[in-house]
């Protein structure tokens, strides 16, 4: 039952988030081995003035020891 949680700027039509959201479904179902219906997307939409404080502290630096995908930015440096 994958979960997956994108959260990024604002700016991005629905029909960018629907193909998004696609793509990752078809890439979750394939290397997950799991069914589409059990896979959820949810596309959060973080300001970007928030960016630092919201996501990257908290969900990012906090975290790295446990990211599959480490950022190549920070934006406290």
């Amino acid at each position: 039952m994958p979960h997956v949680i994108i959260k990024m700027y604002p700016g991005r039509s629905a029909e960018q988030k629907n193909k998004l959201a696609e793509a990752i479904t078809k890439s979750v179902v394939d290397i997950a081995n799991t069914a589409e219906e059990h896979v959820s997307i949810d596309i959060q939409e973080i300001a970007p003035e928030d960016w630092a404080e919201t996501v990257y502290r908290h969900e990012i630096l906090g975290r790295l020891d446990k990211l599959q995908k480490k950022p190549g930015y920070n934006p406290f440096a």
